[in-house]
């Protein structure tokens, strides 16, 4: 049994249910037919003799009996006896043995062991007479022969009825099951040929097997997605460590040759720290990441000064973009406070106002908002440089994306806005961007009111 297939097992399982069932539907029949031929036969019977008695007359001191009073085309044999048990008319069927007794309204079942009969007596008064016994004889023989017929036909129509019962249940089975073969076989494809772009695709329906059908390409959809991601991310990561990693090597080559003046050596050793630190930044968020999609990176949430905390990120900032010739501006609220990750609200405001310092053209303008009512708190990082370009709105989420990389000079690595995008998320917030390609872009977050306190 455990080697059958499940379509077999259920064909199997389906053919013995549905015998059961029509073996005991015919059993109920015969026994619900055997009642009722056996109930006709004894009510045609009594019917019969009762009947008779309309069919005697006594007049001028002779009983007379109609022609009519002969049932034997209804197998019925009726006899008349006097009151003291002699035969007056009727004949008695050729194998009955009799019942010498007339006992008044009963009926009974007399018999050799060959043949077995329905007997029936039923005394009345005739007219100038006096009483008149009746006395219908019919074969039990006869109502068992209908029985017999109905009983043979059952058991040529069961076979039969069995073989089409498997029939149909195998056919219906293995139509049913036709997408589990599909599905199988789409399984096998793609684990043999590694294919994750075939799909089973069976089609609009609601039954469970079209639901696990879709559902099967549903997780075919998203394990192909993600293994995308993941040589995404493994390319990514080799391009951003390759470069870092050929540095250092080149500096350590020429800083191990004989003669390298002293101040060479520094600076080797100062181009070195410089591309270690960026491997080590770009570890840090890579980590950072990994922990946050596998659920390990917690936050140590605590009452802050988001106000505060804001204007001191853009003054720090505020360096570098004088270095651009930007000009950053703030307008904070003051004393904004919420519960959160300090060292993520660090993050999240030095993440986006670096950005904007990087795409910001020189001579520009950086403005840093932040504000709360009773919906929550809101900030906004604007800027007026190089913008992007609509088509990659959605995609600059995606790690180690760039718009275009040539316009970063080598210093971002694709990480800070999908680490921007995990912060305000992790904290309940949602993160938006609105840009325009020559007219600056404009990074706005959202915090519920139960993030602030």
């Amino acid at each position: 049994m455990r080697n059958l297939s499940v379509k077999s097992k259920i064909t199997l399982w389906y053919t013995a249910f549905m015998t059961l069932l029509i073996v005991a539907s015919l059993l109920v029949l015969f026994s619900i037919s055997s009642i009722r031929v056996l109930s006709d036969a004894r009510t045609r019977l009594k019917n019969t003799v009762l009947q008779g008695y309309s069919e005697v007359e006594y007049a001028d001191g002779l009983l007379t009996f109609d022609d009519d009073l002969n049932y034997l085309e209804e197998g019925v044999y009726l006899c008349a006896y006097d009151s003291e048990g002699y035969l007056l008319y009727g004949r008695t069927p050729a194998g009955f043995s009799g019942a010498p007794t007339l006992i008044m309204d009963q009926l009974r079942q007399v018999g050799d062991g060959h043949d077995f009969w329905y007997v029936y007596d039923y005394c009345q008064a005739v007219d100038g007479y006096g009483n008149l016994w009746l006395r219908g004889i019919a074969s039990q023989t006869r109502s068992d022969s209908v029985l017999r017929v109905i009983t043979n036909a059952a058991f040529i129509l069961l076979p039969f009825s069995v073989i089409l019962v498997a029939l149909g249940g195998y056919l219906i089975t293995a139509r049913a099951l036709r997408p589990l073969s599909a599905m199988t076989e789409t399984a096998r494809t793609i684990s043999q040929g590694k294919d994750l772009t075939r799909r089973i695709r069976l089609g609009p329906g609601q039954d469970e097997v079209h639901v696990l059908a879709h559902t099967f390409d549903q997780m075919m959809e998203r394990l192909e997605a993600s293994f995308e991601k993941e040589k995404q991310f493994t390319s990514d990561v080799s391009h951003e460590l390759r470069t870092p990693v050929a540095v250092i090597l080149s500096q350590c080559e020429y800083a191990s040759q004989e003669g390298t003046p002293p101040e060479e050596l520094r600076g080797c050793i100062g181009v070195i720290g410089g591309q270690a630190r960026k491997m080590s930044a770009l570890i840090s968020q890579l980590l950072t990441l990994a922990r946050a999609d596998n659920g390990k990176q917690k936050l140590h949430c605590e009452l802050i000064n988001l106000s505060e905390l804001a204007q001191i990120i853009a003054e720090e900032q505020s360096v570098p973009a004088e270095e651009k010739g930007i000009t950053l501006q703030t307008d904070i609220r003051p004393d904004i406070l919420m519960r959160a990750d300090e060292t993520m609200m660090m993050r999240l405001f030095i993440n986006l106002i670096s950005n904007s310092i990087t795409y910001g053209r020189p001579g520009g303008h950086i403005r840093v908002t932040l504000s709360s009512d009773e919906k929550g708190i809101t900030g906004s990082v604007a800027d007026d440089g190089i913008g992007i370009p609509a088509g990659h709105l959605d995609k600059i989420w995606q790690r180690f994306y760039q718009v275009d990389p040539s316009r970063t000079s080598g210093s971002g690595s694709g990480l800070g806005l999908p680490m921007v995008r995990w912060i305000v998320e992790a904290h309940g917030g949602q993160i938006g961007v609105s840009s325009r390609p020559g007219e600056g872009s404009v990074f706005t977050f959202r915090f519920p009111r139960q993030a602030a306190s």
